[in-house]
């Protein structure tokens, strides 16, 4: 039975995505809160189709923990989930992306529109300095900034270094950075064919406030992520039995699969 609903959700996210891909080509041309009530309309559709046609649900926490003005959201990346929830509910934040999804057709030129920050992994230094160049704009003009500091999607379970991209931009926007942790992973992973009803638990956590050595912000970003991402996925392990049980802690990451990766290994 789940495999006929996840079937049925991947035939509608196709053509539903073909379709918003030709309707919303005209927003390249109109005002920025035309684009983004546009880009909003089609990730109210997917993830509405994935909690009635899946039965995968959000819960969303500490949003008390996320102060008036731009902040930075620092993001465990687990699934293709995060991005389509993330731009939800913050409908004027910008990610920091790998470039290659700026050269995709309409979708490209439309995160181009939406004031997404590209990454060019193989300029380095140079694409890091841009970026935190770019974040800085985008805090200035009153908008967050979402990144997930590890780079690349990661398995639950799973251990993945940060970058240090995202010290850069916490020390270039100088605003504080919100901790998000989230057990994605289990319910929405990799395999097309593989999605698990039950509620997906993202969290803002405490914020790290502007004025800490890259040593200690580094350490203290990963520890508060790191922690709250294993209580989540014990939570949802737990409620929700039939979830399967995470890779081993030394098991490969998934690098490179069309998810929004943010950081280059190379910075």
């Amino acid at each position: 039975m789940q495999f006929a609903r996840i079937l049925l959700f991947n035939i509608l996210f196709v053509g539903f995505t073909a379709i918003l891909s030709l309707l919303v080509t005209p927003g390249l041309f109109l005002p920025y809160r035309v684009a983004i009530w546009l880009k909003q309309v089609w990730l109210w559709l997917v993830l509405g189709l994935a909690r009635h046609i899946m039965g995968i649900r959000t819960e969303i926490r500490g949003r008390e923990n996320i102060p008036d003005g731009p902040v930075v959201f620092a993001v465990k990346h687990q699934s293709a989930w995060d991005t389509m929830a993330l731009g939800a509910a913050h409908p004027d934040g910008a990610f920091v992306l790998k470039h290659e999804l700026v050269r995709l057709p309409i979708w490209g030129w439309y995160l181009l529109r939406l004031g997404m920050i590209p990454i060019d992994r193989a300029k380095g230094m140079v694409s890091l300095m841009k970026i935190t160049r770019a974040a800085g704009k985008l805090v200035a003009q009153g908008r967050s900034v979402l990144i997930f500091p590890q780079g690349t999607r990661t398995l639950p379970g799973t251990k993945h270094p940060y970058l240090p991209g995202v010290a850069s931009i916490y020390k270039g926007t100088r605003v504080p950075v919100i901790p998000v942790a989230l057990n994605s992973g289990l319910f929405w992973p990799k395999k097309l064919m593989n999605k698990y009803p039950g509620t997906i638990t993202m969290e803002y956590l405490e914020p790290i406030q502007p004025g800490l050595d890259r040593e200690t912000f580094m350490e203290t970003l990963e520890t508060r992520i790191e922690t709250a991402t294993a209580r989540l996925e014990a939570e949802a392990l737990e409620r929700f039995p039939y979830l399967p049980k995470p890779v081993p802690a030394d098991a490969e990451t998934e690098q490179d699969y069309g998810s929004v990766d943010t950081d280059s290994p190379a910075v």
